[in-house]
């Protein structure tokens, strides 16, 4: 397991895109509108992570809701694995509460699942698995 990227949640995706460039030099390597989880996703590469801003497509969409109630900042640390599903079965085994029981589609083609804040100590945590090669 390996942190993917750091997301945040940000209000205004232009203006963060342009504060990342101007002050810390990062220029976006992807960007994608992931309907399903009403985002748009701009990822910029930071050694061998990356950070992930996150800007919501609409007014009631979960990344709106928590901008709302939080402020912008850290929404989710993310952690690629090797099988998304064995994962998700070792940490149902362990009691972990998980938001996916099972593994859906993402941006950039990975799978994704995320467990619940609530039984890890106030942190969501996004799981990612890659697309396997042909």
């Amino acid at each position: 397991m390996k942190l993917e990227h750091v997301g945040l949640a940000v209000a205004d995706l232009e203006a963060a895109i342009a504060h990342y460039k101007d002050v810390w030099d990062l220029d976006v390597s992807h960007r994608e509108v992931v309907p399903d989880q009403g985002v748009e996703e701009v990822m910029l590469p930071l050694g061998d992570s990356h950070l992930q801003l996150l800007g919501a497509t609409g007014p009631d969409t979960i990344v709106a809701r928590f901008i709302r109630r939080r402020g912008e900042g850290l929404h989710h640390l993310a952690y690629e694995v090797d099988d998304l599903v064995a994962t998700l079965a070792i940490l149902r085994e362990r009691g972990v509460t998980l938001i996916d029981d099972s593994p859906r589609a993402g941006g950039r083609g990975h799978l994704v699942a995320f467990v619940h804040p609530k039984g890890n100590h106030g942190l969501l945590v996004e799981l990612i698995q890659r697309p396997r090669k042909a």
